[in-house]
């Protein structure tokens, strides 16, 4: 009787996963846009949840000890407690500061005044953009910090969606953004309610690298700024994630290579990540979208982690995405 139900439960992985001793996806559930950290003694994902504009009122999250067993943290922030999010809550990005965690989030898909999807009838069209919630813990729950967006308005042409924060060794902390091909860079105040203007008076520069579409992450290693992105169409298996490197954490970025793209043996349209290296062991790694294979909706996205390697010039490796995920790599105290 035993090794009938051990049988059924490994052929019940099977169909769900493709193997039974898969690690990836994290979870079953539909997430996208995932943004990973470590706080404390866990590490944490923040995406977005997977569905139809009009559902995409709520975030989760996931924490887990040793990057292979996660727990799910229902609802740490959601529309109700935003008043001006409406609809298509994205890429949840948060990061520690003075003892509180700062959630920054995208919210309505703002539309630009006379594009194409902009409906001057409706106002849900009119507003939007980039916004910030704080809480006392990393798994909220989440207020929202000003009552409106920190970021509502286009600047050179970027949507103020998919934001990523990061602080420098100097202690600066910059936000980069941007959808619709664009990307831009500001720096943040010291409470991250607004930006400081850079040299010239602007408070954002366009730091856009040739084949962007939107998806930011920035990351330093050894002395190396390296920025990364995804292109292609997010809607299917053109999707993708490119990289440039730099000595300055505003650019100029020149596209080196594709790191991470559709494997037809696994799953297509990867993209939209967020790249860790373990406080413990100095490994480093990718957290992402992918589309399982068969895909039957535009929303069936799963997030993943696999390793991010490093040649000995400092170039990123291609990521082989894997179901199996990564060792476990536990956090010490």
């Amino acid at each position: 009787m035993l090794r009938r139900i051990t049988t059924c439960v490994a052929l019940s992985l099977v169909a769900t996963f493709g193997t039974a001793v898969a690690k990836n996806p994290i979870d079953p559930g539909w997430y996208a846009d995932p943004e990973v950290a470590v706080f404390g003694d866990r590490y944490w994902i923040y995406p977005t949840t997977s569905a139809k504009y009009d559902e995409q009122v709520y975030f989760d999250a996931f924490s887990s000890p040793d990057l292979v067993n996660w727990t799910k943290h229902k609802r740490i922030l959601t529309a109700d407690d935003i008043t001006w999010a409406r609809r298509a809550m994205w890429a949840p990005c948060c990061v520690e500061r003075d003892g509180k965690y700062y959630l920054f989030f995208a919210a309505n898909d703002l539309q630009r005044p006379g594009g194409p999807l902009y409906d001057k009838d409706n106002p849900n069209n009119h507003t939007g953009g980039i916004g910030v919630a704080v809480a006392d813990r990393p798994e909220g729950p989440f207020k929202d910090l000003l009552g409106k967006p920190l970021i509502a308005e286009f600047h050179h042409d970027a949507q103020p969606i998919d934001q990523c924060v990061f602080q420098d060794d100097d202690g600066a902390w910059y936000l980069y953004y941007g959808g619709w091909g664009h990307c831009n860079v500001g720096r943040l105040n010291d409470d991250f309610t607004g930006f400081e203007p850079f040299d010239d008076g602007q408070l954002f520069h366009e730091i856009t690298p040739r084949g962007y579409v939107e998806g930011p992450v920035m990351f330093k290693r050894d002395g190396r700024y390296y920025f990364m992105w995804s292109q292609g169409g997010w809607t299917n298996g053109t999707y993708h994630v490119a990289y440039a490197m730099s000595d300055s954490p505003t650019g100029p970025f020149k596209r080196v290579a594709t790191v991470l793209e559709s494997d037809k043996n696994i799953a297509t349209g990867a993209g939209h990540h967020s790249v860790l290296r373990s406080p413990t062991s100095g490994n480093w790694y990718i957290v992402y979208h992918r589309r399982p294979i068969p895909n039957k909706d535009r929303d069936h996205r799963v997030t993943c982690v696999d390793k991010l390697e490093f040649n000995d010039d400092g170039m990123i490796q291609t990521v082989k995405m894997t179901f199996e995920g990564v060792s476990p790599d536990p956090i010490q105290d």
